[in-house]
């Protein structure tokens, strides 16, 4: 969790005992032992407080399921899109997941996407007043 190895909590600790010194070192120890404490009294009161309110449905979630480091977008919306149970009856055939070749021609052709037409203006004389200063009547 968030990166830490034993070697940046024994760095942290080092600078620990230089920062604050040998002689108040067991008392903020001491601290940091007692907040950990009720962190975890705290975490665990939340968990019993939820599974109080939800009754036996608590024990029926798939917790790893809602687990934040498994989130990815990509594969949510492919999911979403190739859910056959809500499929009406008429519609095309189902999105094909995407390809890592990024050439590859689509599978349908609502997927083909058509360039748009380029538009150029007529050439025309400027009208008006030449205002460049750059004009040839002198």
């Amino acid at each position: 969790m968030f990166g830490l190895t034993l070697e940046k909590l024994l760095l942290v600790g080092v600078v620990a005992v230089f920062l604050v010194g040998p002689e108040k070192l067991p008392h903020y120890a001491a601290m940091l032992g007692r907040v950990v404490r009720q962190l975890r009294v705290l975490a665990s009161g939340a968990s019993d407080r939820l599974r109080d309110e939800m009754g036996p449905d608590f024990d029926d979630v798939d917790w790893k399921k809602y687990d934040p480091r498994k989130y990815d977008p990509r594969r949510i919306i492919r999911e979403a899109l190739l859910d056959s149970d809500d499929t009406p009856p008429h519609s095309p055939s189902p999105v094909q997941p995407p390809t890592d070749d990024p050439l590859a021609s689509p599978k349908r052709a609502e997927d083909v996407v058509q360039p748009a037409p380029v538009i150029t203006p007529p050439a025309t004389e400027p009208s008006g007043p030449d205002i460049s200063g750059t004009s040839d009547a002198r």
